[in-house]
């Protein structure tokens, strides 16, 4: 199937995003319905799980996403058509359950979250992300800052200039590899907050960690949303090397990255 290769020519990303919250707030109770059912999961081909929430999410957000932008492309995880498809100059990653795992978990921890973020040649220019049992959502747009809402307050938030010393990061705690400690390591960072999903990047954007090394596979629907609201908040995405970090790769597998609050 081949798609048209346009710019993003809906409203504005203010607009947009404004109008994109009330479904992806939808999405999240519908998740906190089927969460408190203690779902099963069935394993897809990739081996990764997914439940009934992930597909409620969806069959919630693609139509709204698609009323707003009808000539934009939509990626999302459990449409698995959309993979193959080539990247648009713009076009949507949705993930409707970010942290399956930590959904399934009996912990408590309400790691998930619900994203979608819109990328415009290569770079992730607004995102949304919202964690329902945390009651967190944020959000962020290029030129328009961030913003964080819990218990009907919307506050800006900015990442913090990173300090020389006593530096927090975040990583995954599912999916900690040898070459993250490493990295860890080489930084001398020894406080280090283990979190599921996106959230690492919102709470850099938030101003509670630093840094975020992410050497274990990830696919662009995982990133895309946080790390616009982490770059709209004054943080930055880079590849490994130090070079500006891009979407739109083949079939939409995230290579390894770093992320930064301000510096």
């Amino acid at each position: 199937m081949t798609v048209q290769k346009q710019q993003f020519d809906g409203p504005g990303l203010g607009v947009l995003v404004e109008a994109l919250i009330p479904p992806v707030l939808a999405a999240g109770r519908v998740i906190m319905d089927i969460y408190h059912r203690n779902p099963a999961a069935q394993i897809k081909s990739d081996g990764s799980p997914v439940t009934e929430a992930d597909q409620a999410a969806e069959a919630i957000l693609l139509p709204e996403i698609a009323a707003l932008a009808p000539h934009i492309q939509i990626i999302s995880e459990e449409n698995a058509a959309s993979h193959s498809l080539a990247a648009a100059a713009s076009f949507f990653l949705v993930d409707p359950l970010d942290g399956t795992k930590e959904f399934l978990k009996a912990d408590g921890s309400g790691a998930f979250t619900v994203n979608i973020g819109l990328v415009e040649n290569g770079v992730p220019v607004m995102g949304i992300v919202y964690a329902p049992a945390l009651d967190r959502l944020f959000f962020g747009y290029q030129n328009g800052g961030a913003f964080e809402v819990s218990g009907g307050v919307r506050t800006p938030i900015r990442a913090r200039i990173m300090p020389a010393s006593n530096r927090i990061a975040v990583a995954s705690s599912s999916h900690r590899d040898e070459l993250t400690n490493q990295w860890l390591e080489r930084q001398a960072i020894t406080n280090i907050k283990s979190i599921g999903s996106s959230l690492k990047f919102c709470l850099i954007a938030a101003g509670e960690a630093d840094a975020y090394p992410r050497y274990a596979p990830t696919m662009e629907w995982d990133t895309a949303a946080a790390d616009a609201v982490l770059r709209a908040a004054g943080g930055s995405v880079t590849n490994v090397d130090g070079s500006l970090y891009t979407y739109g790769k083949p079939n939409y597998r995230n290579i390894p990255f770093l992320a930064y609050g301000a510096q």
